[in-house]
């Protein structure tokens, strides 16, 4: 994407916001567009004010943020509105479902300002913060591990969406559950980032996913990637 990223700060306590707001306007390229206390108003505020990036509380009362995600990516709608989670657990099966549900990835809130941006950027891009260890770390722990919510599909259903994708979709796939960025899974397999790109993208859309963080989290829970393995 280009030009300002438009960011939408959803989180119960106020002065957490403000904090947010602080550091965000002091950063080149990034404009605080509005702000929710619960995922309730963060859907309708997502609906009016169209941000690129929601930078979302898990933890809030009412709706909270994984309820708000999920209803976010039922949208669909175009530019996708996309889920950055804030969460003070990196090991947390809350973060888990709300990967799963569609975040594009998550951020300590305790984690330095320029982290913060870093994640804001690369979600705003639609890349999905897969890079940082901790993402994978979790995405091992939690798959296939939890109950999955009414509504969503079971893991014995996937594996026949799979069967869609080309041996080359799925080495692509199996690459950036691990965690690779597209330059990097491009460099494995001696192809163009363009080609990548276009690889990534048919595997969504063949899978019906939202972004890269739900192809990897399929990927575990399939056993396309095997959990545990050191990566």
């Amino acid at each position: 994407m280009s030009g300002m990223i438009r960011v939408l700060l959803a989180d119960d306590q106020t002065m957490l916001r403000a904090g947010l707001r602080t550091i965000l306007d002091a950063c080149d390229g990034i404009a605080v567009v509005g702000e929710a206390a619960d995922g309730r108003q963060a859907v309708e505020a997502a609906q009016r004010l169209r941000p690129d990036v929601v930078l979302m509380d898990v933890r809030m009362p009412g709706m909270d943020g994984l309820q708000a995600a999920r209803q976010l990516a039922a949208l669909d709608l175009d530019p996708p509105v996309r889920v950055l989670v804030l969460t003070t657990f990196d090991l947390d099966e809350y973060v888990y479902a709300a990967l799963r549900a569609g975040a594009g990835g998550f951020v300590l809130k305790d984690a330095p300002p320029e982290e913060l941006v870093h994640a804001i950027r690369v979600v705003a891009t639609g890349d999905g913060m897969l890079a940082p260890s901790v993402t994978r770390r979790l995405i091992r722990a939690f798959a296939a591990q939890l109950p999955r919510l009414p509504g969503e599909a079971t893991a014995a259903t996937e594996p026949a969406r799979q069967d869609q994708l080309t041996e080359r979709e799925l080495e692509v796939l199996k690459l950036l559950a691990r965690g690779l960025t597209n330059m990097e899974i491009a460099e494995s397999l001696i192809v163009g980032e363009t080609t990548v790109k276009t690889h990534v993208g048919r595997i969504l859309s063949k899978l019906g996913l939202h972004n890269r963080v739900q192809a990897a989290v399929l990927a575990y829970e399939t056993g396309l990637v095997q959990l545990g393995a050191d990566q």
